[in-house]
């Protein structure tokens, strides 16, 4: 398959996988009248205060959840220049402004490089590169180990096919881990590619980190996935209070692991997250217009909010900048 046939197939799986979600959510409002009507009873039954009250807690986890993005940032980027942690805030809230309209997030690259020196701005890429590889780490950890569980319990396969997967997964673990923290090998490797090797001055910073600064990051990581877990878990056991906590936590941490894994694009991809989430949760409760309702409001607070806070910081830009 060519590169163009692999782009075209790209958007038009990206496009059916929207089309079904929109179709789904369509279905489940205006067919499945039983469902929305318990979700209408769990509704009346929450107090105002209380509902003011989570969503409150849920929208400073999203200030502290980008905070923790922004000093990892900040920590990342002092190898090529010392910003303080108002621009690396300014620096993140941007990307994620530029995020919201690009697939896979592409754009938030771009954006938060924006706040560095001209001269800085490719190698400021790579140091990315690293802070996004360690939260893929923290969440293929989590997700798979809580994707094992969940296959344990909910699944009904094989034994032995089931320990083969075991064994798969925590060998990959074990190799992701080991290659995260010896990055470096990425670029002895990107070296021996000719054309490539004369770049070498740009992806050299990702050799850089040694182990106690790559775990720092790792932990950067690490305390993120639990501010946002967290916030799931909140606006779920709100709706839901009956689930159990380890049976909702483990899921939330499976749907995140999926949504991770799939293509997006920030503007749409509610559509695909309550398609997700949707048939995930229905192993733990029947009330998916519940689920879509919690996904739908950590979508708008985490991600559409910060990237229109973000638009102010686009004017800050300085595009020609030519300062080392």
């Amino acid at each position: 398959m060519t590169a163009a046939a692999k782009k075209i197939f790209s958007y038009l799986l990206k496009a059916a996988i929207l089309i079904l979600a929109f179709l789904f959510i369509y279905h489940q409002f205006l067919n499945k009248n039983d469902n929305l009507k318990q979700f209408e009873r769990l509704i009346a039954q929450i107090s105002r205060q209380q509902v003011i009250y989570i969503l409150s807690a849920i929208v400073l986890l999203m200030f502290l959840n980008w905070l923790l993005e922004s000093l990892k940032w900040q920590f990342l980027s002092r190898r090529l220049v010392d910003i303080s942690i108002w621009a690396a805030i300014e620096a993140v809230f941007c990307g994620l402004t530029w995020a919201i309209f690009t697939p896979n997030r592409i754009g938030e690259y771009g954006g938060r490089v924006m706040f560095l020196p001209n001269r800085k701005r490719i190698h400021g890429i790579f140091a990315m590169a690293v802070g996004s590889f360690a939260q893929n780490v923290i969440t293929n950890v989590t997700g798979l180990l809580a994707g094992l569980w969940f296959v344990y319990y909910f699944l009904n396969i094989n034994i032995w096919l089931y320990i083969g997967i075991m064994v798969l997964v925590l060998l990959f673990l074990c190799l992701l881990l080991i290659f995260y923290f010896n990055i470096k090998w990425l670029v002895g490797f990107l070296d021996r590619i000719s054309f490539l090797k004369k770049y070498h001055r740009f992806f050299d910073i990702m050799g850089r980190y040694n182990f106690k600064e790559l775990l720092l990051v790792m932990l950067y990581s690490l305390a993120r996935f639990f501010v946002f877990s967290f916030q799931y878990y909140l606006v779920i056991h709100l709706l839901l209070p009956n689930i159990p906590f380890f049976s909702m936590m483990m899921t939330v941490i499976v749907f995140i692991f999926i949504q991770s894994a799939l293509p997006s694009l920030d503007l749409l991809d509610i559509g695909v997250r309550s398609f997700t989430a949707a048939h995930l949760f229905l192993y733990v409760t029947n009330q998916q217009i519940a689920i879509i309702a919690a996904v739908s409001s950590i979508w708008l607070i985490n991600l559409i909010i910060p990237a229109i806070l973000g638009s102010v910081f686009v004017l800050k830009l300085k595009f020609f900048d030519r300062t080392v």
